[in-house]
């Protein structure tokens, strides 16, 4: 019999019976012989001996060893998993190495001025490499200084990295996962590193504790987690990555908080007291957003906090990631070199994702040995491809041709009114739910005493190119009429001139056949008459501007001859081709 429920019958009836003495002894172990029982009653004085060994709990000393094995294994883990990136195009079982792929983008930690902004999205080319060496000497910052004190000897608990739709918000999160890992990252800062991602826990069903949460983005078991939590929570760092696309409600902000570890709520109910420092007060965060949701994470993030944002790559970075990708040195330079003699690549080759579709587009030529300088048609299918790349990746159940159209519209008015910002007003006006569309960027920019809210396109570049992707897209008369209406130019400013050149080059390239039929697989229908109402268009503008002696009349004149020479060019290639 076991010996505790010898003792629960043994008290329950040793009081009303009297009898001779009786002793039962166990040495160590768990049962018991002696004495023989009759009908559940024992008479008589009861001593009961039992020499079991006292229990003793595990000593700090051997918690922390046990913990610090779980921890060697998840970083095993970690650097077999992260080791890899699976592209856009990668087919099942394809992916590249991160240390193929990653080269360090520029972040700034401090906000920019509209002055700024402005610059930055207007400026193009080797001047706007000059405008980003400029950034990068002043306030520019590596990843293993993220955390570090500020001028006022101060650590932040909580750390924003912004940055706009394809500008490696993701693969940083994944570089800095990696490096922890490996011992080169945060080694004496952090113990242990979590990795959570918005977009999953949206889908995470019922009611579940932190832990619980954690267990479904990684390898280790709920206990596990606890266990390394509840050790050492200031040794902790826990990365939540895009912020934005986490499905946030209105009561969230009114619910109950839970400050236990344990507590189970819904995923984002926990994860916002987290956010909030309800949970784990004392351990480390880092957060990714597009600017859109920046000032909604301000509010709900713990303090102190720090801003970063991720502002793309430098003139070197891009060098560097060609160098990387290729793996050849003369086809990274041949690569090169042609991207750097396009004024307008070159600045798109800022935003990582673009510079891996040049890449990867530039790679598919050098393989069936096609002309990689067939510039008209490689700089619009380039944009084309990243356009739909975040319509694939960002704007699912949004209805492709009304975005389309309302950022054209937005665009053609920036274009008309030499506008980059737009108010908030105006752009609630023209686009539904701005906040959900990754090809804008919202900006606060202080006036006196309060804020203001602004929007802008990534660059200048894109805001041509929705312009001109708003015209084709239009029916033939409709068209035409938005045509018209511009060459009523001489009220137009000089400066917004300037702009067109670079609208109708986008808008030649649109109606390239390859282009028209990626376009269509999202429901957007160029129509290819438009071409010949374009080419018409064109030569009244380089009439128009030739007769006038300004300089920068010609340099306009010239632009749009350069226009009209490629356009002319491909349709004899085509000629050609059509004929062999």
């Amino acid at each position: 019999m076991d010996i505790f429920n010898l003792f629960r019958t043994i008290k329950d009836t040793v009081r009303s019976h009297s009898g001779p003495n009786v002793s039962a002894a166990a040495q160590s172990g768990s049962h018991i012989t002696a004495p023989a029982l009759t009908n559940n009653t024992i008479t008589g004085n009861v001593h009961i001996i039992h020499n079991a060994p006292d229990y003793h709990p595990p000593s700090e000393e051997t918690q922390t060893s046990a913990t610090s094995s779980v921890i060697l294994k998840y970083k095993k883990l970690i650097c077999s998993e992260y080791q890899y990136v699976t592209e856009y195009n990668s087919l099942p079982g394809e992916h590249a190495l991160l240390s193929e792929r990653f080269t360090q983008p520029l972040i700034l930690q401090r906000h920019r001025d509209q002055k700024e902004r402005e610059e930055e999205i207007r400026s193009r080319g080797e001047r706007f490499q000059q405008v980003l060496r400029s950034r990068s000497s002043e306030d520019s910052v590596n990843l293993n200084s993220l955390f570090d004190p500020d001028g006022h000897g101060i650590s932040p608990r909580a750390v924003i990295l912004q940055g706009n739709s394809g500008n490696g918000k993701s693969f940083t999160v994944q570089k800095i996962m990696m490096d922890w890992a490996s011992g080169d990252l945060y080694k004496e800062r952090f113990d242990i590193v979590f990795h959570l991602k918005c977009k999953e826990i949206n889908f995470i069903p019922g009611k579940n504790s932190l832990a619980e949460i954690l267990s479904y983005s990684c390898s280790l078991t709920s206990d596990q987690i606890s266990q390394m939590l509840q050790h050492s929570p200031e040794k902790v760092l826990f990365i939540i990555d895009g912020f934005d696309e986490l499905r946030l409600t209105e009561g969230i902000y009114y619910m109950s908080p839970n400050t236990n570890l344990l507590q189970k709520a819904s995923p984002v109910a926990i994860l916002c007291d987290l956010l909030r420092g309800r949970i784990l007060r004392e351990s480390f965060l880092l957060v990714t957003s597009r600017s859109t949701a920046t000032d909604t994470l301000s509010e709900l993030l713990k303090r102190p906090q720090r801003f970063s944002e991720i502002i793309g790559f430098s003139e070197k970075g891009v060098e560097e990631y060609f160098q990387k990708f290729f793996q050849n040195e003369e086809f990274s330079r041949k690569a090169y070199t042609f991207v750097k003699t396009n004024e307008t690549l070159i600045t798109a080759c800022s935003i990582p994702v673009v510079c891996w579709i040049i890449c990867t587009t530039i790679q598919e030529r050098f393989k069936t040995c096609a002309n990689v300088t067939n510039g008209l048609e490689t700089t619009t299918s380039i944009y084309v491809d990243f356009v739909c790349t975040l319509l694939e990746h960002h704007c699912q159940g949004q209805s492709v041709p009304t975005l389309m159209r309302s950022l054209g519209q937005l665009a053609e008015r920036g274009i008309l009114e030499q506008q980059v910002l737009f108010d908030e007003k105006r752009v609630n006006k023209m686009v539904s739910n701005p906040s959900d569309c990754p090809f804008l960027c919202k900006i606060l920019f202080k006036r006196r005493i309060h804020q203001e809210t602004m929007f802008s396109f990534m660059h200048l570049s894109f805001q041509e190119f929705f312009t001109a992707l708003y015209y084709v897209l239009l029916d033939k008369e409709e068209s035409k009429r938005k045509l018209t209406e511009l060459l009523v130019i001489k009220e137009r400013p000089i400066i917004f001139s300037l702009r067109l050149p670079a609208v109708v080059e986008f808008a030649y390239g649109l109606l390239n056949k390859d282009v028209r039929c990626t376009l269509k697989k999202h429901g957007l229908f160029v129509c290819p008459k438009t071409q010949a109402y374009l080419k018409e268009w064109t030569l009244k503008m380089l009439a128009y501007y030739t007769e006038r002696h300004v300089m920068l009349k010609v340099q306009i004149a010239v632009g749009f001859m350069c226009v009209y020479i490629f356009a002319e060019k491909r349709k004899k290639k085509k000629m050609t081709e059509n004929t062999a």
